[in-house]
């Protein structure tokens, strides 16, 4: 393409021209595209200046982080969870069969309090319970039978009591004039006799032979006072004490 720009050139001189030039024309060919260089950059490592930190110690550590393992988090049980089961409702046990049942009743009683005891009056049997005391809420037991009848003389003019204190009448009065050991362990009574309707009851002792039949023990009867202390007396050693236990 170049070569055919330069005739067109020398061409056009020739015409418009009135005297004969020289021209010099350098024809060359189109140069080959000079080869690509590989340029090679070397690079070399920087030198890192080198940075001296200065560290001081200490002992003391605060708020340390403490590494939790997952172990740690869950803990591993040996055994299987199980339900735990609900607390049983406490059940009284039932006696034996042909066991007797325990007895409960309202009954009609008479109480008098004495020096060093006091007297129960049994409507239901008749009976008159003696109490002397031994120890703090505990004592004897004696049971008697009231022997009192209507139209019997019911004290004894002869027997006169101390200031504050009261000789006891009727079947109470019969009783104590009448035994000797009953008076002098409980001395003379202090409060007249009252009575009223007592809560009752009667625990059966005994036990039940390989046949089925039972066989009468050592039972246990419970009684109230006008107060509403609960006595509980034992057949076994003829003892009461406060309490029901």
């Amino acid at each position: 393409m170049r070569l055919t720009v330069i005739l067109l050139l020398l061409t056009a001189a020739l015409v418009t021209g009135c005297q004969p030039q020289v021209i010099h024309v350098l024809i060359t060919t189109t140069p080959t595209p000079p080869e690509a260089v590989e340029v090679t950059a070397e690079v070399t490592e920087a030198t890192t200046p080198e940075v001296t930190v200065e560290v001081q110690a200490t002992t003391e550590i605060v708020n340390a982080p403490t590494v939790v393992t997952p172990q740690e988090i869950l803990p591993v049980a040996s055994t299987p969870p199980t339900d735990t089961p609900a607390p049983r409702t406490p059940t009284v046990t039932a006696p034996p069969a042909n066991f007797p049942t325990p007895v409960f009743a309202q009954i009609q009683v008479a109480e008098q309090l004495f020096e060093r005891g006091r007297m129960f009056w049994l409507q239901p049997t008749q009976e008159i319970w003696v109490l002397t005391i031994t120890s703090e809420g505990r004592g004897t037991w004696q049971v008697y039978q009231d022997t009192f009848v209507e139209g019997e003389p019911e004290t004894d003019p002869s027997l006169v009591p101390p200031p504050d204190r009261i000789q006891p009448e009727r079947g109470f009065g019969k009783l104590w004039r009448e035994v000797e050991q009953v008076r002098e362990e409980l001395g003379w009574a202090v409060t007249p006799e009252f009575g009223y309707v007592s809560q009752y009851e009667y625990h059966a002792g005994g036990t039940v032979d390989e046949n089925g039949n039972f066989v009468r023990g050592f039972g246990y009867h419970v009684l109230y006072s006008l107060n509403g202390e609960q006595f509980r007396f034992n057949e076994e050693n003829s003892t009461w004490q406060l309490g029901g236990a």
